[in-house]
């Protein structure tokens, strides 16, 4: 019970990551119109004419309607990103992992159960959460007379599994989107591109002479969504290598800390 309660206590991150992007999409939205499209960025305080000179805003308004979708990817990898951040950090605990971990096997060594318990409650976080449900494990074989050795040695490695399988789904969660808009932002930024191509060539094309502010329009609209997309993409990709890299070190954290339970138990039990 009691640590279920400092489970619970735990931070587990954003669940409903859909609500976050539909918010991410209002705000996009209210920052494209109300501050991109100022009338203040643009000639005679009219959006339909040229930016000032010099006016990033207004610059990126003229993007068209594909800037607040990328901007909405954009927004949404800041947002998980900065939450994944908070989760693991939760999820490594209190202290460095590495030093979480030889303090265990330390432990362990000196066959101090007590103290590697004492080490998980003071930690906390996943990671400490699966090594005390093996102690817990381990401390139930000890006293078990019904199985032999090398089933109190499965048990144990059962529980270190089942346990660690509870706590990486919260570690991964959400990830899968960032890893989705990693792709997805570069390819609205090209959407975006081509349509603001599209646009280029319609006023070269247009009877009469050449329109130079639908031409303008649409090489900005081609440029700044490209710009974007590439953005978007470029964080995307950083955050999910990082946030990968990250739970990977975590988990072979626990494999180090299971084995070394198990092997403690097949050393010292007949």
């Amino acid at each position: 019970m009691e640590s279920n309660k400092k489970r619970g206590n735990s931070f587990k991150g954003i669940q409903a990551a859909g609500w976050v992007i539909i918010a991410c999409f209002i705000v996009a939205v209210l920052i494209y119109h109300f501050v991109f499209g100022n009338p203040a960025n643009f000639m005679n305080n009219d959006p339909n004419n040229h930016p000032l000179p010099g006016n990033f805003l207004g610059t990126i308004y003229k993007g068209g309607v594909i800037v607040p979708v990328i901007q909405t990817l954009l927004l949404t990898v800041l947002t998980l990103s900065v939450e994944r951040f908070f989760t693991l950090r939760a999820a490594f605990g209190r202290t460095k992992l590495v030093k979480f971990v030889e303090q265990i096997k330390e432990a362990l060594s000196k066959g101090d159960l007590d103290k590697a318990q004492a080490i998980c409650d003071k930690q906390r976080g996943s990671v400490a959460n699966v090594v005390s449900a093996t102690l817990r494990k381990y401390r139930e074989m000890e006293v078990a007379t019904d199985m032999t050795k090398d089933q109190k040695i499965l048990a144990i490695q059962q529980e270190l599994e089942e346990a660690t399988a509870l706590e990486l789904p919260m570690m991964q969660q959400n990830l899968p989107i960032i890893g989705t808009i990693s792709t997805l932002g570069t390819l609205m930024g090209l959407l975006g591109t081509v349509i603001g191509m599209i646009r280029s060539f319609a006023a070269l094309s247009a009877g009469g002479g050449t329109d130079s502010v639908a031409l303008s329009t649409g090489i900005s609209e081609a440029l700044i969504n490209t710009a974007f997309g590439i953005l978007t993409g470029a964080l995307a990709v950083i955050s999910y290598n990082y946030y990968t890299n990250k739970i990977d070190k975590l988990t072979y954290s626990l494999d180090e800390v299971g084995f070394s339970i198990v092997q403690t138990f097949a050393a010292t039990h007949k």
